[in-house]
């Protein structure tokens, strides 16, 4: 069976550029070459497993040049390669590798003996012979779903992604995220199939602003793609130590809300990049990209964007009819990038990939998928995000949106992380719960972060507890903040928000 084309081409790499940096792991430089011949090494291990069966190999996620090696031998013997985190808890990772039906699971480095899975291999959405990667979505709601994408999938993406960024020779590209997580495959995938550089962040240093900041100086980074905090760190860093990172040459933000103090001080951090906002889902791959003008900088919300090349989008709204002018509703989008649908999806759980929605042009997709986001189009016809539709909650009969009201604790100058929580309540219908990480050397207080809520928000939509935190909050294994350990949490007895509702009853 014919290697995919990301094979292929990184191969064309290793005979071309040996000598050329692929990676730099922990402060080493790893070459073409090098990597060539640990992909070799990790070739013979798979050669050595019963594999005739072509179910997925399961490779846990530790961001390792050996893994990364790893996931390229399977690649070039086109087998399906899951990935599932390196932070998952046993009994979550048991059960994520047998519903992917993997008869192999991997460790970190490389080098132990293969774990054994169960068989057969489900049906895999598509062609199964074609899948190249089976990410994972955060496990936000429960175990992570396992998304299937074709190797034509993540080519045409890593075609878009080293076009519009530059990510061919010469490029030094920041990989922030987790190799589960699907911003990989521009930072990783993309970069190596285009033979630019790898620059791997440690995981264990992943909130040191300062470490951040050296890694981009040190390595001359180009390509700096993160979510917000990571901006955030990178931001506070810089300015404390009067340093500007004058190699990057495209800076990426994605989809989530971008604080508006963290927005004014990236051009004099970064003065020679370019400003972006991507949005897009795990199962469909980015879907929109906005370019900040970094002269005007949209400081009430920064838009979605335009759609990539090939994509369609449609908001619908509460009946299922297409919304063409102002207004707000569901995001259904179809792109070239997008997985088949879940493997090993319950059948009985609602499926998000739907038929084309009534009235769309034949010839662009026959399958949408339904985000869960809730978008607003304004006047001139740019979306926004406002939230998720399964975070609209009331509270004393007020329908409200559980991102908008995170979105205006995080534009608070000194809050770092924010995440409100809605808390069943018998009387009011939902409590809102905040947990907030301050800024190092903050002082600000819960009092004067509810006069900063009162003066953005109504009555209804300002929390009923705030918990200030000097700690990170808990994340997921795609680095999101894992609402399920915090609602857990604040569901034990001795949680504020029980004390709060006591309160309230009085």
């Amino acid at each position: 069976m014919k290697p995919t084309e990301i094979w292929m081409s990184f191969a064309r790499q290793v005979d071309a550029r040996p000598d050329a940096t692929a990676l730099v792991a922990k402060g080493r430089l790893i070459s073409y070459g090098e990597l060539g011949d640990l992909v070799a090494t990790a070739s013979a291990r798979l050669d050595g497993l019963d594999t005739t069966g072509r179910e997925p190999i399961a490779v846990s996620a530790t961001k390792t040049p050996h893994t990364i090696a790893m996931v390229l031998a399977c690649l070039k013997a086109r087998l399906p390669v899951v990935l599932p985190s390196a932070t998952l808890p046993e009994a979550t990772l048991q059960r994520l590798v047998d519903k992917a039906r993997c008869r192999h699971l991997l460790d970190a480095d490389g080098t132990g003996p293969a774990r054994a899975g169960t068989t057969p291999a489900p049906g895999v959405p598509g062609n199964p012979d074609d899948v190249a990667f089976i990410l994972t979505t955060s496990g936000s709601t429960g175990i992570p779903k396992l998304v299937p994408l074709s190797a034509g999938a993540v080519e045409r993406f890593a075609d878009w992604a080293a076009g519009q960024f530059d990510l061919g020779p010469g490029a030094s590209v920041l990989n922030y995220a987790p190799l589960n997580f699907d911003l990989c495959l521009l930072d990783v995938w993309a970069t190596l199939h285009h033979g630019g550089q790898v620059v791997l962040v440690d995981p264990d240093a992943a909130t040191n602003g300062r470490y951040l900041i050296d890694a981009i100086d040190d390595n001359a980074v180009t390509v700096v793609q993160a979510v917000p905090m990571a901006h955030q760190l990178m931001v506070d860093a810089a300015c404390d130590a009067d340093r500007q990172l004058t190699s990057v040459r495209h800076l990426i933000f994605t989809g989530d809300h971008m604080p508006a103090r963290c927005l004014t001080r990236l051009p004099g951090v970064f003065p020679a990049s370019r400003f972006y906002n991507i949005y897009g889902c795990t199962e469909t791959n980015d879907s929109f990209m906005h370019e900040v003008d970094r002269g005007a900088l949209p400081l009430d919300g920064v838009p979605l964007g335009t759609p990539l090349p090939g994509v369609d989008a449609v908001v619908l709204d509460d009946d299922g009819n297409e919304i063409t002018g102002p207004g707000q509703g569901d995001l259904v989008v179809a792109t070239p990038f997008q997985s088949a649908g879940y493997l090993g999806a319950d059948p009985a759980a609602p499926n998000p990939f739907v038929p084309a929605p009534a009235g769309r042009p034949p010839g662009i997709s026959d399958r949408y998928y339904r985000t869960g986001d809730v978008v607003r189009r304004d006047g001139d016809g740019l979306l926004y995000l406002e939230g998720r539709n399964d975070l609209q909650v009331k509270v004393r009969g007020t329908r409200l949106n559980i991102a908008v009201v995170e979105q205006v604790l995080l534009d608070h100058e000194q809050v770092a992380e924010a995440v409100v929580l809605a808390v069943p309540d018998p009387v009011a219908g939902h409590l809102l719960h905040g947990v907030l990480r301050r800024v190092p050397g903050a002082t600000v207080n819960t009092l004067a972060l509810r006069q900063h809520c009162a003066r953005h928000l109504p009555t209804a939509a300002i929390p009923s507890t705030l918990r200030l935190s000097e700690d990170p909050l808990p994340r997921t294994s795609t680095g999101k903040v894992d609402r399920q350990s915090l609602t857990q949490i604040l569901r034990s007895p001795q949680s504020e928000a029980t004390v709060a509702r006591k309160e309230l009853a009085r």
